[in-house]
């Protein structure tokens, strides 16, 4: 297999091969990211995919799913991504559905006739790295768009019934605009239709513009109290139902589905932590990690 530089799989889908179609990140420049930093970003070569399909049909020849994997796939174009449809048919004729990660930036360069054919195709999930829904965030973390792109992309992807993953970073907009970032997210997300909502817990890691923000004073963490108060906001107020993942924050396990029926137990279990969860645990749990 061609498996080249940084690798990263979405650890909450089933396991499925995964099928490398780019590297790097087309975008590179989140402040709170260093994850592709070195990773020059480019289209896998034609012959790669073709022959790491034939390596995948070799030993498991009736998948239905796939990874399609790199930073954000779905950067290519429709017709690049129409052939590689087609060459997946041709090696894994079972393939029902293939999912991988984009950015919002991702959807602009394809109608929606175009995604619909891309769905037809099997390519029937994205995870949206959106992580805010906040423009002063958006803007401060150089997520490269603003809020209203947000909901006129997922709209998009709605009317051709390709299913989205919108991620919430808590904490990456500091103490200074902490409750924008989880009201205006929060706000953003419920005009969408995603079918999994995930909110992180933001990590300063070593290399990051962020982490020298804050080394310099320009940027102040949020402690776990604080993150988790946010987490609050954001709950509170998404009112689309999901299933919905928390990790990186808390110590409970609140995620599952019908997020707005557990809703209310989702935030008691919030007020509890707040008020008696083990917080001095949490923050050494996160000062220890080094990487996503």
């Amino acid at each position: 297999m061609h498996y080249t530089g940084t690798l990263y799989r979405n650890p909450y889908e089933p396991p499925s091969p995964l099928l490398e179609i780019t590297q790097g990140c087309t975008h590179n420049r989140c402040k709170f990211c260093t994850m592709y930093k070195d990773v020059p970003f480019r289209p896998s070569p034609m012959e790669w995919i073709e022959e790491d399909l034939a390596e995948i049909a070799s030993y498991q020849p009736h998948t239905s799913r796939l990874q399609l994997i790199g930073a954000d796939p779905f950067c290519l174009s429709f017709e690049r991504l129409d052939q590689i449809c087609d060459l997946v048919h041709q090696y894994l004729p079972a393939v029902t559905i293939m999912t991988m990660a984009a950015r919002v930036t991702n959807v602009r360069n394809k109608t929606v006739e175009q995604l619909k054919i891309l769905r037809e195709k099997g390519m029937s999930e994205v995870n949206l790295g959106v992580e805010s829904g906040d423009d002063w965030t958006l803007d401060m973390i150089d997520k490269g768009y603003q809020a209203e792109e947000i909901i006129e992309q997922c709209r998009k992807l709605d009317e051709a019934g390709i299913r989205y993953w919108m991620t919430f970073l808590n904490g990456v907009a500091g103490r200074e605009h902490s409750h924008e970032h989880a009201l205006h997210s929060a706000q953003i997300f419920s005009q969408c239709h995603p079918a999994v909502v995930g909110t992180g817990g933001l990590t300063l890691f070593p290399g990051t513009p962020l982490l020298k923000d804050a080394q310099e004073g320009k940027f102040s963490p949020l402690s776990e109290k604080e993150m988790l108060e946010e987490l609050r906001v954001f709950v509170e107020n998404l009112t689309c139902d999901c299933f919905f993942i928390t990790h990186h924050t808390s110590s409970a396990n609140l995620s599952g589905p019908d997020f707005l029926a557990r809703k209310p137990e989702i935030l008691r279990q919030i007020d509890d932590l707040i008020q008696h969860g083990d917080l001095e645990s949490l923050a050494r749990i996160r000062s220890r990690k080094q990487t996503l």
